[in-house]
């Protein structure tokens, strides 16, 4: 299968992944890896100031892998607080970096509350090579 990266500047995404479990980090990392840069953080606070710095430096990500379940505060939390930085820093709609949100949970509830809290996606684990291909193809982030 042969795909490109589609509407990404310089044609490589910057990814962030966000995961306090090393086995499910470093799958990610290497489903993620060959399609841009990718950077990790562990918990809750790692990612908001890795959001806020990429944000200050005018280098946001591209899209952001975020467990639900996560030490210091839930990837709920996470993602309202990376919606706020955003607002801050004049970013809005579209233009906003791509989450999808990564979990054991399946339950209705917390994927309506992802949703409501404006992710991109939502990928029940385990987590598969197709199913982060899927979601990259669905948000327009790679084209056949």
């Amino acid at each position: 299968m042969n795909l490109t990266i589609a509407g990404i500047r310089g044609g490589f995404m910057k990814i962030l992944i966000v995961d306090d479990d090393f086995i499910c980090r470093n799958l990610l990392l290497e489903i993620a890896k060959p399609y841009g840069k990718c950077e990790i953080a562990v918990s809750g606070n790692e990612a908001i100031q890795a959001v806020e710095t990429a944000l200050h430096r005018k280098e946001p990500y591209d899209v952001i892998f975020l467990d639900i379940v996560l030490p210091e505060m839930d990837g709920q939390m996470v993602l309202r607080n990376i919606r706020e930085a955003e607002r801050k820093y004049g970013i809005r709609g579209l233009d906003s970096e791509k989450v999808i949100m990564t979990t054991m949970l399946e339950d209705y509830e917390n994927i309506k509350r992802a949703f409501s809290e404006q992710c991109e996606g939502y990928l029940i684990k385990p987590i598969t090579r197709e199913k982060v291909i899927k979601q990259f193809q669905d948000l327009d982030l790679l084209s056949r």
